[in-house]
């Protein structure tokens, strides 16, 4: 029984430490991109984030992923390797990271939605509610504030939150196989062969007028936010329940506008703190009637 409890409790402080991670996505994609252009942002950290994976696969001696777990990697590297790095990189031209932190409030919805999909779960009805009513949330703040935002970094940031939904349901049920850390050092070699050449591809001509914030941000996107923040993440999963530890990213909002109004100076008006408050409690609901039955993992 003490080796039971001890074992969920490190899932629960390394889904912890995952979300505190990812947390400085946003704000370090945001420094990223005021110098560098968004396909060499994502396809370097991409790059970079595979080169180390591959060390760590060889380090470790990893088995191969079996030929009926090579598709779900597909989704996974399309999803949060892929899709949710250049999609948010592209929305950050034309919104704060801050205004951006707000549709990761949706973010936990947007994995359960797909737990449904993917994992054939069926919740409650009151999940629905809450899920319609956290959706209202996000578009009411997105229309109030039209003349601040941008319609294009609004859309580009919904269609981040659902690819990396996707990602990250795909990724916890392929962790119950697979192993935590594995999954996502394998999405990232899968990746590599079309990561490395993007970022070659639009390289900059030349790295004298990139900023050293920039590169900063490369780095912390490249080694946390693509690497380390998963190996914790999908190693909380699998220690400490997908349902459970998954609700820690209901804290990653409030995390990622310290951050923004810290290290970026930016404002946060207390409508954006209000809203992300109003999408965390219908989140949190959803959950909380959503039924989950999480099979044996590996801890990876």
């Amino acid at each position: 029984m003490p080796k039971t409890l001890d074992t969920t409790t490190d899932g629960w402080l390394c889904g912890l430490a995952g979300v505190l991670i990812f947390s400085g996505s946003l704000p370090a994609t945001r420094l990223a991109v005021l110098g560098l252009d968004p396909l060499f942002l994502t396809g370097a950290r991409a790059t970079l984030a595979g080169a180390l994976g591959v060390l760590l696969l060889v380090l470790f001696r990893a088995a191969w992923p079996e030929r009926r777990e090579l598709w779900p990697l597909v989704i996974v590297a399309l999803g949060v390797v892929v899709g949710f790095p250049l999609l948010t990189a592209l929305a950050l031209r034309h919104v704060s990271s801050a205004h951006a932190i707000v549709f990761v409030g949706l973010l936990p919805l947007s994995t359960a939605l797909f737990g449904v999909l993917r994992g054939g779960e069926r919740p409650q009805p009151v999940f629905w509610l809450f899920s319609a009513l956290g959706s209202a949330a996000v578009v009411a703040f997105a229309l109030r504030h039209g003349a601040d935002a941008s319609p294009v970094g609004d859309a580009l940031m919904l269609a981040a939150i659902v690819v990396c939904g996707l990602g990250y349901a795909e990724g916890a049920r392929l962790s119950r196989r697979l192993g935590g850390w594995q999954v996502i050092c394998w999405a990232l070699v899968i990746s590599l062969p079309v990561m490395a050449p993007l970022a070659w591809c639009f390289m900059p001509a030349s790295f004298a007028a990139v900023s050293a914030a920039s590169w900063w941000g490369l780095a912390y996107v490249s080694l946390f936010s693509m690497l380390i923040g998963f190996v914790f993440w999908y190693r909380g999963l699998a220690l400490g329940g997908i349902a459970g530890v998954g609700q820690l990213q209901l804290l990653q909002p409030f995390f990622g506008f310290v951050l923004a109004a810290l290290l970026l100076h930016e404002a946060v008006p207390p409508a954006m703190i209000a809203v992300t408050a109003v999408v965390i409690g219908c989140v949190a609901g959803a959950r909380r009637f959503g039924r989950a039955t999480p099979a044996p993992v590996r801890a990876g």
